[in-house]
């Protein structure tokens, strides 16, 4: 609750020094006003001395006025530039947020925004098209239409009013007059401004009523020494379209200095351009006006600002010589040195009230501080720069087993088993963990954290430690290393294991694939022999009982064939590339349609679908699932297949989600589960001819590459087949340098 300070007129309750600081007020009032008595003796024949001169020292802080608020513009526009260092491109929301962070409409009136634009070359401009048509924003347009060399569209400027989204696509590099200076600031790495132009934002009404301000922006936010590197490494600029006239009115606002103003700019020579005129300004002015004139040079642009005065100097040397004004300012400013060293006193009064409020908050953060110390569960002590203690908290005196009496003076060093490896001396942060002997000569490990910190004037405290006993935790952590090399060995050896048994398999599908082929080419042979040499004595029927066992047994080959090569996909090393799905899916679909050319199938594939992976496996996978959609298509006239990205899919990061899409035969959806096992058909062998291997070798080559495939269909509704392959391959990981 705060207390009301007595009121410092009430007799018996002003402080001393208040008291001193009224008579101080009453001293200063009296001798200000004796000196305006002097100074209005010869006030007269001073002002018209002096009224030029200070009409000169008013013109140079107009002047200062105009570069300070150029300044703060030129700060903003940097800010943006710091802004584009920082990221290789910032978002349209950070930069919406930068700008709308500057509030320009209260901070910097005149100013119409802040914009963003890019230095491209033709190749650069395609590309910045292309990147924001696949950002969803469409076509970038860029006005005025045709080709050049280099371009410069407004490609952000905020805030979004409705002047400055007319103003997005300009090409300010076409326009000769914002080239010039936009080529300015890039040769130069400085900040430049443009020449008067007729601001986009104002309309078409012919006036050149604005200026440009541009700031380069070089790659990797470094600018080149010299002049081609600049050009070279030329990455765009921010800038800042401004009125002129709301510019001079919010710069010269805090003065009123009663002047005129006409600024031309000189450009390279010649009579120049009109920035801004004040509408009094006259051409031929009285004899008696005051005048100055001033040639600046203001971001590379060359600026003759003519003053004119809007007194009369007659009537300015007669003001000035008038004693009744001269008193009456004078009483002015003594009265207001009055209030101001009167306000003085009542500052000093506050300030001794804060004063004790300060030292009350200190007591209280001294009191938390020993209460920190007190009761804490780790050891803390303040140590001098001796390394001796010079208070401890009883938590300290615990973990050494002493009493906390005997802690004051030891050096604390001494308390470990290996001396000088305790708290290292010094003037830095640090951290250690050292082995501490106990009282009761039991040895412990502890962690010491040493940071430095003031004592009070006087004293010799140099740093603080803080004691933990770490050693249960040690302890843990130890056997915990100690079960994880055992669980790594393990893995090691199932790992081993594993393998061997993988190549045994692998031997044994070769084993057994040589062993049946053998029998499998007897029987066949002695099939055919038995048909070709006693075809008459066994009729009709014992011959079609030759050809059902001769065509079991070129089936059995062949799915031995189909075997083998899924148990060769699995073995084999993945050779991984950038593979063009569109241009191999096309390809399929050309060997599809020559190996049966009376068929007429629409099939459609999506371009420029590109995956990473083995091409002679992603080549299989194609073959095998187009080759399926071929197959199931068969007894449609309208076969229709389809390749490309799947919409459908639930977005992956690094993921290319695709699909096989027909109009076929379909399945039954129950059955959906079993298509992708070896020799598992949902259809007969009279309906479509196949082993039965084709999607479970497809599927083991999806997985390889990381990715994973489903099915739906509907019977006589078709197929369609959804798999991922990685879009792109990974990035190996950045080795510290």
């Amino acid at each position: 609750m705060s207390r009301t300070p007595p009121e410092e007129g009430t007799p018996g309750t002003a402080r001393p020094s208040l008291r001193r600081g009224y008579l101080l007020a009453v001293v200063i009032l009296l001798g200000s006003l004796l000196m305006v008595w002097m100074y209005a003796r010869t006030a007269g024949e001073r002002e018209q001395r002096a009224a030029q001169a200070a009409f000169e020292s008013q013109s140079d802080e107009v002047l200062t006025l105009l570069r300070q608020r150029l300044l703060h513009y030129e700060l903003a526009l940097r800010g943006g530039v710091s802004l584009y260092w920082s990221v290789s491109r910032p978002t349209e929301r950070q930069w919406r947020d930068y700008v709308g962070g500057l509030d320009i409409e209260h901070q910097f009136e005149g100013l119409l925004g802040l914009g963003y634009v890019p230095y491209l070359r033709r190749t650069d401009l395609e590309a910045l098209q292309l990147a924001m048509r696949d950002e969803g924003k469409g076509l970038f347009q860029i006005r005025p239409h045709g080709a050049r060399a280099i371009y410069g569209p407004i490609l952000m400027l905020e805030p979004q009013s409705i002047g400055n989204r007319s103003a997005l696509g300009f090409d300010m590099f076409s326009h000769p007059v914002r080239r010039e200076a936009m080529a300015a600031a890039r040769d130069t790495g400085q900040v430049r401004l443009s020449a008067p132009v007729e601001l986009i934002q104002r309309g078409g009404d012919g006036r050149r009523n604005g200026l440009l301000m541009y700031a380069p922006i070089y790659a990797n936010g470094i600018q080149p020494a010299n002049l081609q590197a600049r050009r070279t490494a030329m990455s765009g600029w921010v800038y800042a379209p401004f009125h002129v006239r709301t510019f001079m009115e919010s710069a010269l606002r805090q003065l009123d200095s009663g002047q005129l103003l006409r600024i031309v700019d000189l450009g390279q020579g010649g009579p120049g351009i009109e920035v801004y005129v004040d509408p009094e300004f006259r051409a031929d002015p009285e004899p008696e006006t005051l005048r100055h004139s001033e040639t600046v040079e203001l971001y590379g642009r060359t600026w003759r600002v003519d003053f004119q005065s809007a007194l009369r100097t007659a009537g300015a040397a007669g003001a000035g010589a008038d004693l009744r004004t001269s008193v009456a300012a004078g009483l002015i400013v003594s009265f207001l040195l009055f209030a101001v060293v009167l306000t003085l006193a009542h500052t000093q009064s506050r300030a001794e009230r804060l004063a004790e409020a300060m030292s009350e908050s200190y007591r209280r953060s001294e009191q938390r501080f020993r209460n920190a110390m007190l009761y804490s569960a780790g050891g803390i002590a303040l140590l001098d720069r001796q390394g001796r203690i010079v208070e401890a908290n009883p938590a300290l005196a615990r973990i050494l087993g002493v009493a906390p009496a005997s802690l004051p003076g030891t050096v604390l060093d001494s308390r470990f088993v290996d001396p000088g490896t305790g708290v290292a001396q010094g003037d830095s942060y640090s951290t250690a963990t050292c082995k501490l002997l106990r009282s009761d000569g039991d040895i412990r490990l502890v962690e010491l954290v040493r940071s430095p910190v003031p004592g009070d004037v006087g004293s010799d405290v140099a740093s603080l430690v803080q004691v933990e006993d770490v050693t249960d935790r040690v302890r843990a952590e130890r056997e915990v290393r100690l079960l994880n090399r055992t669980l790594e060995a393990r893995v090691e050896q199932r790992t081993r294991e594993l393998t061997l048994a993988n190549h045994e398999l692998e031997s044994f599908a070769y084993s057994v694939s040589h062993d049946l082929r053998a029998p499998l080419r007897t029987v066949e042979g002695f099939s055919r022999l038995l048909g070709e040499r006693f075809g008459d004595a066994i009729g009709p029927d014992g011959q079609d009982y030759l050809a059902r066992v001769r065509k079991a047994a070129n089936r059995m080959d062949a799915l031995i064939d189909a075997l083998l090569k899924m148990s060769r996909i699995t073995r084999e090393p993945l050779q991984r590339t950038q593979v063009d799905l569109s241009r191999l899916a096309g390809e399929v679909l050309a060997e599809l349609r020559q190996g049966e050319p009376g068929r007429t199938v629409e099939a459609v594939v999506e371009p420029g679908l590109e995956a990473c992976g083995d091409p002679a496996l992603l080549r299989n996978l194609l073959q095998n699932l187009l080759g399926n959609a071929w197959k199931f298509t068969a007894g449609r006239a309208d076969a229709r297949i389809e390749f490309g990205r799947d919409p459908d899919a639930p977005p992956a990061p690094g993921m290319l989600a695709l699909r096989v899409r027909d109009n076929g035969a379909g399945f039954e959806p129950a059955y959906a589960s079993k298509l992708f096992r070896p020799f598992q058909r949902l259809h007969g062998a009279d309906e479509f001819e196949g082993h039965g291997i084709g999607l479970a070798t497809v599927k083991r080559i999806v997985e390889r590459h990381g990715g994973g495939i489903s099915a739906e269909a509907a019977v006589g509704e078709g197929a369609t087949f959804r798999f991922t392959l990685p879009e792109r391959a990974p990035e190996p990981p950045h080795e510290p340098h």
